[in-house]
C-alpha cells in the first residue's frame, strides 16, 4: 500500500506537467499589400517591446507607410504618412541591442528591429524588417559605432507580404528622401492579437528576389 501511495505521489508532477510558458505578444499588421504578424520577445528586449506595444495600442501606426525599401537590406516604416510627412513620436526607448543579442536575437531575415538616428538611444516608433541577414547591425560594443539595432521580434506569418513590399519599385520622394516606394505602401492597421488568436493568413506568394542602413 505504501509503495502504491509513494508511486502516485511521484507521478503527480509528471501528470501536472510544467507550468505553461506565457504566450508571447503578437501584433498583426494589415497593409495595402497584405498582412503579416510579428511575435515579440519581451524577455529579450522588455523596454523595446513595451514601447512598441504602446504605439500599437495608441493607433500610431494606422495610416503610416513603409517609406524606405531596400530589397537587399530591409523595409522600414511606422514614421511617415502617405505624403511623407513625419508623424510625431515623442517617446524614446533605451537601446537594448546588447540584451537582445545575449538572448540570441540577431538581425537575420524576418526579424524586426528598431530604426533610429546616429544616437544609439533615439529609437521611438519607426521599425524595420530585415529582408536578408544583416550581421553588421548587431551589437558589438557600448559606443556610438557599436551599439547596433535592437531586434525585438520576428515575422511568424506573412513573410510573403514582407517580400511583396520588398519588391516594390522605388525612387526619390518629393522631399528628397531616397528608396521611397513609387506607390505608397500604407499600414491600414496594427493590432495586438489576444492570446490564442489566429495569426494573419499568409498573403499570396510573391516572386522572390534576392533580398542596406536604417535611419
Amino acid at each position: 500500500m505504501f509503495k502504491t501511495l509513494l508511486s502516485l505521489c511521484l507521478a503527480l508532477p509528471l501528470l501536472a506537467g510544467e507550468p505553461a510558458a506565457a504566450a508571447k505578444p503578437k501584433v498583426r499588421f494589415t497593409t495595402s499589400l497584405g498582412a503579416f504578424t510579428l511575435e515579440l520577445e519581451s524577455d529579450a528586449a522588455p523596454k523595446t517591446v513595451a514601447n512598441f506595444l504602446k504605439y500599437v495600442r495608441a493607433g500610431h501606426y494606422t495610416g503610416t507607410t513603409f517609406h524606405r525599401v531596400k530589397p537587399e537590406f530591409m523595409i522600414q516604416g511606422g514614421g511617415h504618412l502617405k505624403d511623407l510627412t513625419e508623424k510625431p513620436a515623442k517617446d524614446r526607448v533605451e537601446n537594448e541591442a546588447d540584451l537582445a543579442l545575449a538572448k540570441g536575437l540577431r538581425n537575420t531575415r524576418g526579424t524586426v528591429a528598431m530604426a533610429r538616428t546616429g544616437d544609439p538611444h533615439s529609437a521611438s516608433a519607426q521599425f524595420f524588417v530585415n529582408t536578408v541577414d544583416n550581421p553588421f547591425l548587431d551589437h558589438r560594443g557600448k559606443n556610438p559605432q557599436g551599439w547596433g539595432y535592437c531586434v525585438f521580434g520576428r515575422v511568424v506569418e506573412g513573410m510573403e507580404t514582407v517580400d511583396k513590399i520588398r519588391d516594390v519599385p522605388t525612387g526619390t520622394g518629393a522631399n528628397g528622401m531616397l528608396d521611397v516606394p513609387r506607390t505608397p505602401v500604407i499600414i491600414l492597421s496594427a493590432k495586438e492579437l489576444k492570446a490564442g488568436a489566429a495569426a494573419a493568413k499568409p498573403a499570396p506568394k510573391a516572386k522572390v528576389k534576392a533580398a542596406t542602413k536604417p535611419a
